[in-house]
């Protein structure tokens, strides 16, 4: 008699699975020639494989009738197995190779990530579920060699030598802080009330001065200042009253909204930097980054379309009687910070920064030529 399995070179048994592969069809649908359809094989060959277990195994599985086979005991026994066995392959093949999902990493700065990526994730898994996103936090980049993963969104002008970068996101820039620091203070009427509080801002001060000139207070000198280079750390301080932040607009919006903060001013400055979604060379032909790409930039256009249809100073306090301004700026910040001067000033110091984000007409993608000095102003 043939043994039901025979022994390969290693000893181990080899179980006949095209037969119990017949076996489980024609177990599950009762029927020889229901199965031979399903197989897409003859109702011959599969009497004859069901035969060849029979008759190897000394084992009867079916019982044969005229019109019917049904199943004996043991036949049930080693279908129920049979299937489950199946089953899992199945569900197995499934999950592991048909659906497979790419794993693709993006590195974003605190403030991005935080404020603008997480929120849409939900989204993101939505609308590209085979793809697998790691989030990494990113420090600032100045080409390929320091960006450790394929797509990174950064902070600055659009020139990183040697990327492709395409702008994302626009934002604004305007002085906040807590309900109960405004009160404590006296109110917060005029921009060179602000020379009265604790100031807090990360390394550069290029957006301060810029926006105290906007505001017709360049002359203003900060006497108690904080340097905190985590944006994140920078907003959670001052809802915290522990100071005066240039808030960063759409992203903190909903602090203002639920009445964490306050904005005294309805001036707003828009720098001429932005957020930029950063590619290394020919990491677009991908097809998983290239439909990350198009999905950052889809949302950051729907964002950007967004914020200028509801665009609207909110304001909780008193505010200057100026009207309400977007004054872009350049290099000249620089001449504005000179224009402050350098008072005496108590400063304590606090962690890192980083990276990025989209505006309404996106523009086609660049390659960086001339390299700038990175900020680190935005995360």
């Amino acid at each position: 008699m043939v043994p039901w399995a025979s022994m390969n070179s290693r000893g181990r048994r080899r179980l006949p699975l095209n037969a119990l592969r017949t076996f489980e069809a024609a177990a599950r649908l009762e029927s020889f020639k229901d199965a031979a359809e399903e197989l897409g094989v003859s109702a011959t060959t599969v009497s004859n494989q069901i035969r060849g277990l029979e008759r190897d195994w000394n084992l009867l599985l079916f019982v044969r009738k005229t019109r019917q086979v049904v199943l004996t005991e043991a036949g049930q026994s080693l279908a129920r197995v049979v299937q489950r066995a199946f089953e899992a392959i199945a569900k197995e093949i499934d999950s592991r190779v048909l659906n497979s999902r790419s794993v693709v990493s993006i590195a974003v700065g605190a403030i991005f990530g935080a404020r603008w990526l997480t929120p849409r994730l939900s989204r993101f898994r939505r609308d590209l579920p085979r793809i697998e996103l790691s989030v990494q936090r990113g420090n600032r980049f100045t080409g390929p060699a320091d960006m450790p993963t394929p797509l990174a969104v950064d902070w600055g002008h659009g020139e990183w030598p040697g990327l492709e970068a395409q702008r994302l996101i626009d934002i604004r820039y305007a002085p906040v802080l807590s309900p109960a620091l405004a009160t404590a203070s006296g109110g917060i009427k005029h921009a060179t009330d602000l020379a009265r509080l604790p100031i807090l801002h990360q390394q550069e001060r290029v957006e301060w001065a810029a926006w105290l000139e906007m505001a017709g207070a360049a002359n203003v000198k900060f006497s108690d200042e904080t340097i905190i280079e985590d944006s994140n750390m920078a907003l959670q301080a001052a809802i915290d009253g522990q100071g005066v932040v240039l808030g960063i607009f759409p992203f903190v919006q909903g602090e203002i909204d639920a009445g964490r903060l306050i904005k005294p001013f309805e001036q707003e400055l828009s720098p001429t930097r932005a957020y930029y979604l950063l590619t290394k060379p020919g990491a677009r032909r991908r097809p998983e980054v290239g439909a990350i790409c198009d999905w950052l930039a889809k949302e950051a256009a729907a964002f950007q379309s967004e914020q200028a249809s509801s665009a609207a100073p909110s304001l909780r306090t008193t505010a200057l009687p100026a009207p309400s301004a977007t004054i872009e700026y350049a290099r000249q910040s620089v001449r504005a910070e000179k224009a402050r001067g350098s008072a005496p000033r108590r400063k304590t110091t606090a962690t890192p920064s980083s990276t990025a984000a989209p505006p309404a007409d996106m523009p086609p993608v660049i390659k960086s030529g001339k390299r700038r000095r990175r900020s680190s102003s935005v995360e």
